[in-house]
């Protein structure tokens, strides 16, 4: 249901390593030992492992646990930006077009567009005030397999940061989507830790080009995520915004078919990270509503998103661009998140 788009360039690669720290031991004399002082000075030459995961495991766990209860209280974190907000992006890449409306046209004749649509979404339900995202497609699956054979490029630091910087100088805050083709989480979203250290960087991951189960290269077939995938991702980002005493970071799942997430119900929220399930495909506006009722209504996480395609929707015979009226008047719950490609 949805377009397999052009692939955008550039490559960076950054490291992150977890080590083990050792300290020295610091333990009690028994009788035993201080009568035989060898033994002593073996014993205290053993150095304490500190295993610097576990320690890190642990916090994490207390800043839940603190989370939940401020959650619980006040319900939510603050700084939180849902429910409060509707969040409208535009989507795509700025240095291709053929990813999406971010990149399709000149900069400022986007960016007059994108008031205007901003101005159509808050006039459209006045009391929720608009929240502008960009939302860029940062690792990029590709139809070719590269050095490693994985199908996915990084952005390079340059377009990251000029996209960073499109986003504050017009008071947006921004996704950095992931694309992981033959990859997998684990080994590409440490790549973003030093953009998601800003407040106003979220994430985006995308089952569609989830290739590592399906054993072929992105575009051959509709890729996939488990629950334990989402979770992975909701850890790593509370993870972050501890670290750093951030507000709550955004996290949007795009999904248009029920193979796309699996186990739902297994996803595990945490008050530090706002997940949104995002109906991600494109058609006219009555598939586009069963999409919704089928793999976000009924099967729920926590927020809602939606899509729309300037360019896809109104490719069937008597289709149109859904308007924000028609979008909140006919999806229940109404989504909180807006991406316009």
């Amino acid at each position: 249901m949805r377009h397999f788009s052009s692939f955008s360039l550039g490559l960076t690669s950054l490291g992150l390593a977890l080590s083990l720290t050792t300290l020295p031991g610091c333990g009690s004399r028994s009788g035993t030992d201080s009568e035989n002082p060898a033994a002593v000075a073996d014993t205290a030459a053993q150095p304490v492992v500190v295993d610097t995961v576990q320690l890190k495991l642990q916090a994490m766990r207390r800043d839940s646990l603190l989370a939940d209860s401020i959650a619980k209280k006040n319900g939510q974190l603050p700084g939180a930006i849902l429910p409060g907000h509707r969040i409208v992006a535009f989507y795509g890449n700025i240095r291709s077009k053929g990813m999406g409306i971010l990149g399709r046209e000149p900069k400022e004749q986007m960016l007059a567009k994108f008031r205007k649509v901003q101005k159509e979404w808050q006039e459209a339900e006045p009391g929720l005030p608009i929240q502008p995202a960009l939302h860029s497609v940062t690792i990029t699956a590709q139809a070719d397999a590269g050095k490693d054979g994985k199908y996915r490029l990084m952005n390079s630091k340059a377009t990251i940061e000029e996209t960073i910087k499109w986003a504050k100088d017009n008071n947006c805050i921004i996704f950095l989507d992931v694309q992981v083709g033959l990859s997998d989480l684990e080994h590409e979203l440490h790549k973003l830790e030093p953009y998601l250290k800003d407040p106003i960087v979220h994430m985006g991951i995308d089952p569609e080009f989830a290739m590592a189960t399906k054993g072929v290269r992105p575009g051959k077939k509709i890729g996939t995520y488990d629950a334990k995938d989402v979770n992975y991702a909701i850890n790593f980002l509370a993870r972050i915004v501890s670290e750093n005493k951030l507000p709550p970071k955004v996290l949007t799942v795009h999904r248009f078919t029920q193979g796309m997430i699996t186990n739902y119900k297994n996803i595990k929220l945490d008050p530090r990270v706002q997940v949104v399930m995002h109906m991600d495909g494109w058609g006219d506006p009555t598939l586009k509503k069963d999409s919704y009722k089928a793999y976000i209504e009924k099967q729920p996480v926590q927020y809602t998103g939606f899509k729309l395609f300037y360019e896809y929707d109104i490719k069937p015979k008597n289709s149109h661009l859904m308007t924000p009226k028609e979008v909140l008047a006919e999806l229940n719950p109404k989504p909180l998140y807006i991406q316009y490609q």
